[in-house]
């Protein structure tokens, strides 16, 4: 409960400094979009035949970008922050979504709609993680545990407003893990003890945002890293995929989609081996949304 209060707070301040922002004249060069939203579910029984338990959750989600383009130079940046909690009477409280993404892309022209670029990318989570199936549950993850963060060097291609693509062919990698319960457990590739894995290697980002329809808007993004010192075809991929359908001022609905395989986090199964394994996680909310 605490984080999600940390996390509706900072929320708050960044719109609350967004909106401030739009009592200025804004550069005609920067482009400005985003959307913030809570999604609400409760159910509540009584001598209900079919059974079933009261619940009560919610999901809440923000997505910011400001992109400038003006001359020569190109810099687009993207924040996506989602946090959610579930609580039953018999399971208690678990978490259902957890999410702190940040990149920063900056290119200048070499030729048209082609860019020499650098690129920074930053993903974690907020609160602990459970893997629940366990008993009891196991404690698997939580702020910075992991935390990835990319920064590389390369070519931008931006031939249309709502695609880019970045190739950075040297680009470097950490994997942090900050938890030493986890960082013994040589969790997410660190070595037992460490707490920090580094790799080089080559990094493709494709991002598309396109409305298809009226009120109907999707955003693509995946992200393909390969390892040049160790397994170099053993490509990381990591997919998001949101599609929103707007009802009307203050009501929409959204789809979320993220597929992740990564090489070196290894997944616990049944017969209690150990590998890398597809994640994948889908989730469907209709509730109050703000778009800006």
């Amino acid at each position: 409960m605490k984080t999600s209060v940390i996390f509706i707070l900072l929320l708050a301040a960044f719109a609350h400094s967004t909106q401030a922002s739009a009592h200025f004249n804004r550069d005609s060069s920067w482009t400005y979009g985003g959307n913030t939203g809570i999604n609400l579910n409760q159910v509540s029984l009584s001598n209900w035949a079919a059974g079933g338990e009261n619940a009560i959750g919610f999901d809440i989600l923000f997505n910011y970008s400001a992109d400038y383009k003006k001359n020569k130079h190109l810099w687009q940046n993207r924040l996506e922050m989602a946090y959610g909690l579930n609580q039953t009477e018999t399971s208690g409280t678990k978490k259902t979504n957890d999410k702190l993404y940040y990149s920063s892309t900056y290119g200048y022209e070499m030729t048209r709609n082609l860019y020499l670029s650098a690129l920074l990318n930053f993903n974690t989570q907020f609160a602990k993680g459970y893997d629940y199936k366990s008993e009891p549950r196991t404690y698997i993850s939580r702020f910075m545990s992991p935390g990835y963060v990319i920064t590389g060097l390369g070519i931008t291609w931006n031939p249309k407003a709502w695609i880019t693509a970045t190739l950075s062919a040297i680009s470097w990698r950490g994997t942090f893990v900050d938890s030493r319960i986890l960082s013994s457990e040589g969790a997410f590739g660190v070595e037992p003890g460490k707490h920090l894995f580094s790799e080089m290697g080559g990094n493709l980002k494709v991002e598309m945002k396109y409305e298809f329809l009226k009120n109907m808007t999707i955003y693509s993004r995946v992200d393909l890293f390969s390892n040049y010192l160790e397994k170099p075809k053993n490509i990381d991929v990591r997919w998001d995929v949101q599609l929103n359908m707007t009802v009307n001022k203050w009501f929409s609905a959204n789809i979320t989609t993220n597929m992740i395989y990564d090489d070196d986090t290894k997944i616990l199964q049944k017969d209690g081996s150990k590998g890398p394994r597809l994640q994948f996680k889908e989730s469907l909310g209709i509730g109050f949304q703000v778009n800006f």
